[in-house]
This record gives C-alpha cells, sequence and structure tokens, in this order.
C-alpha cells in the first residue's frame, strides 16, 4: 500500500504550513492528491493575447499583456505623499488600465516598464467609465537567466487555474511543479483491459499533461482520460449499488386477476395513455421479480404520474402486501389523499357502509392528525386492514408499523434523504419494492449519473383532455402597462368562470427572508429590494386591481388545518384568486384554475417555474402563465425567463437550467458541501462518456462484484464514495 501514500500525503510537508492553509481554506483542497486534481482552467499561448475586450466585471481574472506605458501621478502637494502608479496593457484585442497607490507603487514602478510581458491577477472594476484591475498582483514573464529560461518557456502553454485573491494562479502552478512527480504513483482506476480497448492514456501521463501540456494535443488526450476515470468510478458504484439490491430478497407481488387492480381499470371514465401503458407494464414487471424494484418515474407536470402509482399500489394489495407513499408536505399528502380516494371511490372504503368488497382502506397519515385518527390509521396498518397509507415524515416513526409492507411509493424524490428512505424500507418484513417519482424532468445523462443506481421510466405524453399553457415575460420595470394588463387578464378569468394563483418568493409580515443575502449581480436595483412577498401583495391586489374578488392567501407559516381549509375552498370554487409562496409547486391538482402570475419570478430557478406553470391548463380550459420581472432586458435573467416562456418541453428546460449553471451544482447540490466530483466531466456535452461508461461498469460488476482483481479500482472508488458521497449517490 506504500503507492498510495504520495497522493495521501498532506500538502503541509510539501508546500509549507502557511500555503497549505490557504489552499485548505479556499481550494478546499488538502493533500498532494487534491492537487493534482484541481485542473487548469485554462491555458495562455505565448504570443496568445488573452481578449482584454471581454473581461467579465467583477470577476477575478488572469490575463497575459504586454505594458504599453506607465505614468506615475503625484498629488497632495510637492511631498508627494500622494502617489499613483496608472499602467496600461494591451493584447492587440483591447486596452486595460492597472492602478497602484501610495506605497504599493514603488515596486511595479520598477517592475513593469513599457514593452514587458507579465501575467496579471486581480478583480476587474470599472472606475470613471473605464475597465481597471486595481493592485492587480503580477508575474513577470522572463526567466531569471536571461534569454535561455524566455525560450525554455516559449511555446509552452501557461496553464491558468482555479484561483482566489489569496492564491494567485501562478501560485498554484509552482505548488503544482513541487508535487508532480508525484503523479507517478498515481493507481490507475481504470481496468488495463478498457485502459487499452479505449486507446486511452495511461493516468500518471494525464496528470502531468494536464498540468504541464507542450501542446493542445496533450490537452486533449489529458482530459479524454480524466473525463473517463470520472464517468467510469461514479458508473462503478452506482452499478455495485443495483448490483446489491439484485441479490437482496423480495417478495414478487403479482396481482390476483378479477381483484382490485381490475374492478379500478374497469371504472376508469378514461383510456390510460400508451405511455401509461408502457410504464405501467415496466413496473408490473419487476414487481413480479423476487428482488426489490428500484425504479424512477419522472413526468411531466400532469402526465399522470400519479394514476400509474395508484395502479401499482392497487397491483401490490391485490398480491396481498400493502403500499405506503411518501409526500414531502402535509399539503400534498392530503392532497394525493383526497385524490386518490376519490379516484377510487368505494374501492377505498372497505369495511365501511357502502364500501365494496373488493375494496381496501386508504389511510392518511400525518403529524398534525389528532390522537384518535391518528391511533386508528397505526391499528388500520398494523392489522392490514388499511392496504394504501399516504403521509409524510410521520410514516418513518418508530411507533408505524405494517402488516407486510411490498411498495413504497416516494414522490418527489429530492426531497427526501437516504436515512429516510431507508427507515421506511426498513419496515417491511423483507425490502419493498421502491417506486420514485419527479415531476422534474431529468436529461438522460443526468438521470444516468446522478439517479443510476434506478431503472428509469419516462411519461412524455401529456393525457387527454390537457390543455395548452400559453407563457409570457412580463416586463414590469420596462413597460408597467403590461403588469397592469397582466392584471386585467386575471379579471377576465375570473369573469368567465375561472381562477387564478399570484405566486411570490417570500410569505412577508415578519418573515427573516427578507433579509436574505444580497445578490452580487449589478444588474438593477431590482437586485437590491427584497423579494415580494405573498401578504403584501395580496393586500395591495385586494384593495386595488383586483379589489371585488375572492382573494385568499396560503403559505407554510399557516396551520396545517388552516392551509387544508384554504385549499378545500379554492378547489370548491369558493375563492376567485390564491396568492401563494411554492407551496403550491407540486401535485396540487385545481382543474378550474387557468392562470397563474408569477411575481419577481427571475427569483426562481427554471424547473421551479416550469414546475408552477403546470399547476394551470389542468383542466379543459386553456392556460395562461404570466412571468413578471423587474430585471432589465439584456440581463441573464431576462433570457432564463425567455426560455421558459418559450417551450413546455421540461427536458429541454432542464437542459437550459444545467447549461446555464456551473457542472458542480448538478451533482454537487445534494453533497451537503462536499465537492462535486466532476471536476473534469461535463453532464450534458460527455453523455456519450457517460453512456459508454455505465455499460463498461456493469460488465466490470457483473464479472466481479467484489473487485477483487481490480484493487486500483477498489481504491479510487473508497477515496470517491466515502460516507457522506455513498448518501448523496442515494440521495441523488
Amino acid at each position: 500500500m506504500g503507492d498510495v501514500s504520495a497522493l495521501d500525503e498532506p500538502l503541509k510537508k510539501q508546500l509549507g504550513a502557511a500555503t497549505a492553509k490557504v489552499m485548505a481554506e479556499h481550494l478546499d483542497l488538502h493533500t498532494v492528491g487534491d492537487l493534482l486534481h484541481h485542473y487548469p482552467r485554462r491555458y495562455a499561448e505565448r504570443g496568445e493575447l488573452t481578449t482584454l475586450a471581454d473581461l467579465p466585471l467583477d470577476e477575478h481574472v488572469t490575463v497575459v499583456a504586454r505594458v504599453a506605458d506607465a505614468r506615475l501621478l503625484t498629488f497632495n502637494g510637492a511631498k508627494g505623499r500622494g502617489q499613483r502608479l496608472e499602467v496600461t496593457i494591451t493584447d492587440g484585442s483591447g486596452r486595460l488600465q492597472l492602478v497602484f497607490f501610495g506605497k504599493g507603487v514603488h515596486k511595479p514602478h520598477k517592475d513593469l516598464l513599457p514593452g514587458t510581458r507579465a501575467m496579471f491577477a486581480g478583480k476587474v472594476s470599472v472606475f470613471n467609465r473605464k475597465t481597471q484591475l486595481a493592485h492587480p498582483a503580477y508575474e513577470l514573464l522572463r526567466g531569471e537567466e536571461g534569454e535561455s529560461a524566455v525560450d525554455s518557456w516559449a511555446g509552452a502553454l501557461i496553464p491558468l487555474y482555479p484561483a482566489t485573491t489569496k492564491l494567485e494562479s501562478w501560485k498554484i502552478a509552482k505548488a503544482v511543479d513541487a508535487v508532480l512527480p508525484s503523479a507517478a504513483e498515481a493507481l490507475d482506476p481504470l481496468p488495463p483491459r478498457l485502459r487499452e480497448g479505449r486507446g486511452l492514456t495511461a493516468l500518471p501521463d494525464a496528470l502531468r499533461k494536464i498540468h504541464r501540456p507542450r501542446t493542445k494535443a496533450d490537452v486533449a488526450e489529458a482530459r479524454d482520460r480524466l473525463k473517463w476515470d470520472e464517468a467510469f468510478v461514479l458508473q462503478v458504484a452506482l452499478a455495485r449499488r443495483r448490483y446489491a439490491d439484485t441479490q437482496l430478497p423480495a417478495v414478487a407481488r403479482k396481482p390476483a386477476p378479477g381483484g382490485l387492480l381490475d374492478a379500478f381499470d374497469a371504472r376508469l371514465p378514461f383510456t390510460l395513455t400508451e405511455g401509461q401503458e408502457k410504464v405501467s407494464r415496466e413496473i408490473f414487471d419487476d414487481l413480479a421479480t423476487e428482488h426489490p424494484m428500484h425504479r424512477l418515474l419522472q413526468g411531466e407536470v400532469g402526465s399522470g404520474k400519479t394514476m400509474v402509482a395508484l395502479r401499482a399500489m392497487l397491483a401490490v394489495v391485490d398480491a396481498g402486501g400493502q403500499a405506503a407513499m411518501l409526500a414531502p408536505t402535509e399539503v400534498l399528502a392530503q392532497q394525493h389523499h383526497r385524490s386518490i380516494t376519490e379516484m377510487m371511490g368505494d374501492l377505498a372504503e372497505a369495511g365501511m357502509l357502502g364500501g365494496s368488497d373488493q375494496g381496501t382502506k386508504v389511510v392518511l397519515l400525518t403529524g398534525s392528525m389528532g390522537a384518535a385518527a391518528r391511533r386508528q390509521a397505526l391499528l388500520d396498518l398494523v392489522t392490514g386492514e388499511a392496504g394504501i397509507v399516504i403521509g409524510t415524515h410521520a410514516l418513518i416513526e418508530d411507533k408505524v408499523q405494517f402488516h407486510d409492507l411490498g411498495l413504497v411509493v416516494v414522490d418527489e424524490q429530492h426531497r427526501f434523504g437516504v436515512e429516510q428512505r431507508d427507515a421506511l424500507r426498513g419496515k417491511g418484513k423483507q425490502p419493498p419494492h421502491l417506486l420514485v417519482m419527479t415531476a422534474t424532468p431529468i436529461p438522460r445523462t443526468v438521470a444516468m449519473t446522478v439517479f443510476g443506481d434506478l431503472e428509469t421510466s419516462v411519461l412524455d405524453q401529456l393525457p387527454a383532455g390537457r390543455s395548452p399553457i400559453a407563457s409570457h415575460v412580463v416586463p414590469a420595470a420596462d413597460k408597467p402597462h403590461f403588469l397592469a394588463r397582466a392584471w386585467e387578464r386575471v379579471r377576465e378569468e375570473v369573469e368567465n368562470g375561472h381562477q387564478a394563483y399570484v405566486v411570490c418568493p417570500r410569505i412577508g409580515d415578519s418573515d427573516d427572508e427578507a433579509a436574505q443575502p444580497k445578490r452580487k449581480s449589478p444588474e438593477d436595483d431590482a437586485e437590491k429590494r427584497p423579494p415580494l412577498a405573498v401578504l403584501e401583495v395580496a393586500d395591495q391586489l385586494a384593495k386595488g386591481p383586483l379589489a371585488g374578488l375572492r382573494v385568499e392567501v396560503l403559505h407554510g407559516r399557516m396551520a396545517p388545518d388552516d392551509k387544508d381549509a384554504v385549499m378545500r375552498r379554492f378547489a370548491a370554487g369558493e375563492a376567485d384568486v390564491l396568492v401563494a409562496t411554492t407551496v403550491i409547486e407540486v401535485g396540487v391538482n385545481v382543474p378550474n384554475a387557468t392562470a397563474m402570475v408569477i411575481m419577481d419570478a427571475d427569483r426562481f430557478g427554471v424547473s421551479q417555474l416550469h414546475q408552477l406553470r403546470g399547476r394551470v391548463g389542468r383542466g379543459s380550459a386553456p392556460g395562461l402563465c404570466l412571468l413578471v420581472t423587474d430585471m432589465p432586458e439584456a440581463s441573464p435573467a431576462r433570457q432564463r425567463l425567455a426560455a421558459v416562456a418559450s417551450t413546455l418541453d421540461g427536458f429541454e428546460l432542464s437542459r437550459i437550467d444545467l447549461e446555464q449553471r456551473r457542472e458542480g451544482d448538478v451533482l454537487g447540490q445534494a453533497q451537503s458541501g462536499a465537492r462535486s466530483s466532476l471536476r473534469m466531466l461535463a453532464v450534458i456535452e460527455d453523455e456519450e462518456i457517460i453512456a459508454a461508461a455505465r455499460e463498461e461498469a456493469a460488465a466490470v460488476v457483473a464479472a466481479d462484484p467484489d473487485l477483487e482483481h481490480l484493487p486500483e479500482l477498489r481504491t479510487a472508488l473508497d477515496a470517491l464514495v466515502d460516507k457522506e458521497r455513498e448518501e448523496f449517490l442515494e440521495k441523488g
């Protein structure tokens, strides 16, 4: 195991305590291996002129340029106490001013003579309408040994690293130089057969070439290899999880003919879509096997996922088991309970007067239930009287016991952690089957990377009778009359017998959300004010543009009974306009609601806007979604909203969303602060590598599940899948 130690050595030993401390605190780099995997962001070429014309404002940049002129200005009287050095640098594409003040002028005044080439690093700012770097750090591009050093550097690519104000790119480069010899000892996680079969370079070579390439071909070769490492090790982790699941015993659940499922299907007032039929078959096939199903069901908002899940639950009840549906909020659990009992009719009333003989009991279990109702629900579960239970986290508590739990359906997977899923699965005599539903469409590659331990089914057809939704951006600051027209449209919808939602980013009143951290973008004053709030907006609308309409509010701080009462009134048509937070984002179903106005829409993510929009157009009348924003036309926020308005395809939107976010976010969000394991792999761009790595990983794990013959791969896997990361993989 001596091989491992060179890369596991703390940076303190190699670089000294001070540098190691900065690397740990600012870049989360702790060992030699961490630093070797901190890859250059891009490369400057000797003679390549970084485009000064395109410098991003407010960002920390590194540029390679030549000094055009330098002027030392003296002010504050003749004694020269106030000195300012202004240096203009150029790269052929543009010019940039550097400024140094006070005592900081002496060294740069000596160093930065016209004609000198150097690397400069600093934060781009604007002063007197001119772009500038104030007090940049710099490194002269000339060797101490004169010409020979310049020649040795000639033609080389200069690596520019992701840096911080505390540690410039060239200091990181020097640190990499110090540890690069250790790359020779890097353990190669790729099996030799795979590496040779795909013509990939050896890992020590790839690390040398990524950090110190001589040519662009070196960079390309190293990138290809390092992407494969990331994709393959991640896919092996997921393949091993899938393999372990196939080794668990589960009870096969085959629905009895002429049972509850057949009775339910016979009463359906509509036919299932082809997609629903196909996905149901996939699920029924899984349920019939003797190892636990692990399936992700993705579907557009309103594509009928609940119907598919309900038929799976009925099949399990037919086979003598029980099914539990886990919802992220009480509002949603109550909503599911209501819609499922309505869909089932007397089939949900077993043992009650007028209930069907073929039926079962459908119970609700939430934290805020009264003691008597709760006692009865727990009794129905432990005796097996209730075939279906719908609940929140309350289902996971120790007191809850099942007669024979056969299927767990998790709604909106990303809101549940691994511990919660496991706690519920632990309530079966044997591991129950698992169906995970999400209404946030995920591009195929992301699903393979993030939910790789689940088989995936996609519902991409909307059921008959769903109406199209028109979406428009309302630029309230540029065109206030557009906002006035938006409220007129809401009134028109209500006059035509329909209802509307108005969504705001926060609750208001005394909520702490007003003290949100300020966003750094200088886009507009719109950024500086707190986000609009439900309570204030509802008040203004009721007294102003929507006076005379029945306006109600709904938000997460209300008591559960009050929330439910508001939702019931709205569903029953006793309120015209519901002003709410994103508490309505998932699962709320009011077919008569046709219009939605989203205030400060730029403060929501793309997929969240798509989710919210899916609450309208659920009946036969067309839906309307108005995205209100104060952002200026050229801003990225406005482009994002335009993208949402331009398509109803959630898969397309999720691609746009990912392309606009940094790659680390794709996997990083759920990682409780752990760095993303993907430094080189771009989930959207590298689809082919991910798909190929998944196939290779499955073959390797099938042949050698414990990786006994691949110790290097096992070591790499242990490094990737520490406890925290393993939980993240399962959380997705």
